[in-house]
C-alpha cells in the first residue's frame, strides 16, 4: 500500500508501508491490504506507521484520512512533537 503523511506546510511522508494505524474520531483503526474505501476523521494522537523494515509513529493534531484502491492520504492538521 502507498501512505502519504501530509499537513498544511509540508509532505511529512510517503512510501509503502504494510499497515497503518490511525486516531479515529470513534476510535482507532487499522488499515491493511485491500481495505475498503473510507473518509474518516481524526484526532489527536498518534498514527503508527508499518513498514517492511520497521515501524514508525506520528503524532497528530487532528486531521483527515482517506483510503481508495490501497492509497491512504492522511491529511493532519499539524505534527506534535
Amino acid at each position: 500500500m502507498n501512505l502519504e503523511i501530509l499537513t498544511p506546510d509540508k509532505k511529512v511522508f510517503e512510501g509503502e508501508v504494510t499497515a497503518v494505524t490511525v486516531p479515529g474520531t470513534s476510535g482507532s483503526f487499522q488499515i491493511l491490504k485491500d481495505h475498503a474505501p473510507i473518509i474518516s476523521t481524526l484526532e489527536d494522537g498518534p498514527v503508527i506507521v508499518k513498514e517492511a523494515t520497521g515501524e514508525n509513529i506520528y503524532n497528530i493534531k487532528g486531521g483527515v484520512v482517506e483510503v481508495l484502491d490501497n492509497k491512504i492520504i492522511v491529511l493532519a492538521e499539524a505534527i506534535v512533537a
